[in-house]
Order: C-alpha cells, then structure tokens, then sequence
C-alpha cells in the first residue's frame, strides 16, 4: 500500500467524559516532511500522538498511518512507525546492546546478520558507541533517550513520532538530541509533539500549533512552514533609521501619518547624527515603499529600513492563550 500520504486525520476528536481533549481536527503529513507538532501543555498534543501510535482510540474522526486505520488495523500501523515517548520505555539491567537486542526481538527482526546490521546502523546514527555495553541504569538522561530513539528506529520505520522526547533533558543534552532527530530527518518523516518554540525552529520544516482555549478542545490554530505562520500573524514591524532629522519626534509624527502604520515608537538611534523608531503595521500590506517615500519628501536621509515578521513565539502566544489570559497579562 504505497503512498505519498504518510498521516491522515480528519474529524479527529477524543472526549473523556465531560472534557473534550482533541475537536475536530484534521491535517496530512507527507513523505518527507519533518513536522513540529507545537502546542501549550493540555492541548492535546499527547492525546494525538496515543492516537496515532494505536495507544488509545479516539471518540470520533478518522486517523490512518501509510494508508491503514489506526483502530482497524493497529498490527499494520505499529508496524510501519517508529515511537518515542518523553520517558522512553527501558530495562536499567540491561546494557545497551542487550536492550537492542531484545527489541529486535519485540520487532520480529530475523536472527543473524541483519540483525546485527540494524543495531550498528542505530548505534551509529544515534551516537551509541562509546557506551554500547553498558547498563543502561548507569546513563545520563540524554543518553538513555538516544537508546530510546535507537529502539524506535531499529526496524527502519518510514515515520517516526516522537511525544516530546526532550522534557527531561539538560540543554546541552536537548541540542544533542535534536542535532541527532535533524539529520534522521533527512531521510525519513518525521512529528515531533512539544511545546517548546525553539526546537520547532531548530529541527522542524513544517509547525502545526494546536490550541485548547478555555478548555474547549484541541483545535489546529496554525499550519504550514514557520515563516508563512509568522507572515499570517496579526501585525508587522519596521525599523527605519534616517539622518539629517532634526529630532526622533519629527521622524516619528512624520512616519505617524503613513496609511497602514497603527503604532510609531522610538528607538535608539545609531549616533547622534540619526534618528530611529519602530513602526507597527498590519500583516495586509507591506509598507515600506511608503515609508521610504515619507522620508525622502522631507529630504532625509534614509539610512536603514527593515521589515521585521514577529517571532513564531509572540504567534504563538496569540494563538494559544485564552482572551481573559492575554487581556491579563496586557494590563
């Protein structure tokens, strides 16, 4: 059953009870693509993930994997990933290679030498060598989930899905661990569930931020790459510098006056020969041939004019956090 289409979902909702973890939603991941499944915590990122790795089923909705049903055909979609949780599921008794080992094992991988070519293949692309016979019990946290990573790749899964594996992670261990998941996605699909911005940005092509306001539902609030999500946001900013002004305020009234401008703050200048601020506009319109213009009629200077997009982590925050929240937290 070959196809392209590596995640369907559509419709998918899960209810316990009374509280509506996951509505609704619906989105495909294809060959290829490393996807960063970014959301706070409960909004139902782990929820999606046990879904479709065949750990829960869902109320409602339709979820495949490579073509096959997640509640019709388990057997077949577990065959087909590669899975890791945030605490990755090991032996402490067992050595490292004991560990693979046995997941060979669990993943009726032939006895003899294919075996053995499987685990040196993930010793190596997991950076396992330097403690391949030791106990596991004896790991540092960032080592025992690249053992993890390793038994989730062991069988040569097309995707891999990973349920915010670096949460228990010291800095140093998480760049680690992400350079590792950046250069496997190279050559395979890849969605990682987490809520933390900056390894989207660092190991991901692709974000789909999922949003349970007020706890009425995990709903996708954003997809596709991270630049066209920044674009799409609510507002823009420019920074202009321009010399020969007699003072900030007069660049400021002056840039105040262009159509589409909403907000103008000043800023520091780069010397005592210029003057700067910051202009706030609206996401609709790209207004910097006004800008120049407003700064060439009064016979200025213009020195620097940049078009800044908002951090994903200020989207984000605008699509994720409830409005009596946000309404707080701008008082």
């Amino acid at each position: 059953m070959a196809t392209d289409l590596m995640i369907h979902t559509k419709g998918l909702t899960k209810r316990y009870e009374d509280f509506l973890a996951v509505d609704r939603i619906s989105f495909d991941v294809h060959r290829g693509e490393v996807v960063g499944f970014l959301g706070p915590n409960g909004a139902g990122k782990s929820t999606t993930m046990r879904i479709l790795t065949c750990f829960i089923s869902a109320t409602d909705g339709v979820a495949q994997v490579h073509g096959f049903d997640v509640f019709e055909e388990p057997l077949e979609v577990r065959k087909r990933i590669g899975y890791l949780p945030q605490r990755a599921p090991l032996y402490p008794e067992m050595t490292v290679h004991e560990y693979l080992d046995f997941c060979g094992d669990l993943r009726q991988l032939p006895v003899g030498e294919s075996r053995k070519k499987a685990v040196r293949r993930v010793v190596e692309v997991c950076g396992l060598r330097n403690f391949y016979t030791k106990e596991i019990r004896t790991l540092s946290h960032g080592q025992r989930q690249r053992v993890g990573l390793g038994q989730a790749l062991l069988h040569d899964p097309s995707l891999l899905i990973l349920d915010e594996p670096t949460a228990d992670l010291d800095p140093n261990e998480k760049r680690e661990f992400l350079t590792y998941l950046r250069d496997i996605g190279e050559s395979r699909t890849v969605i990682l569930s987490t809520h933390n911005i900056s390894e989207v940005e660092f190991a991901c092509t692709r974000t789909l931020i999922i949003a349970n306001k007020d706890g009425k539902g995990g709903r996708i609030a954003a997809d596709g790459p991270i630049e066209a999500i920044r674009a799409g946001s609510g507002t823009v900013r420019y920074q202009i510098a321009a010399g020969g002004v007699p003072s900030a305020s007069q660049l400021r009234d002056a840039l105040a006056a262009v159509k589409g401008a909403t907000s103008v703050r000043e800023l520091a200048a780069p010397d005592e020969k210029s003057s700067k601020v910051e202009i706030v506009g609206s996401k609709d319109a790209d207004i910097r041939r006004e800008l120049r213009d407003a700064v060439a009629a009064k016979g200025w200077d213009l020195l620097e004019l940049r078009r800044e997009l908002p951090p994903l982590e200020d989207v984000f925050r605008e699509l994720t956090i409830a409005d009596d929240r946000r309404d707080r937290h701008a008082a």
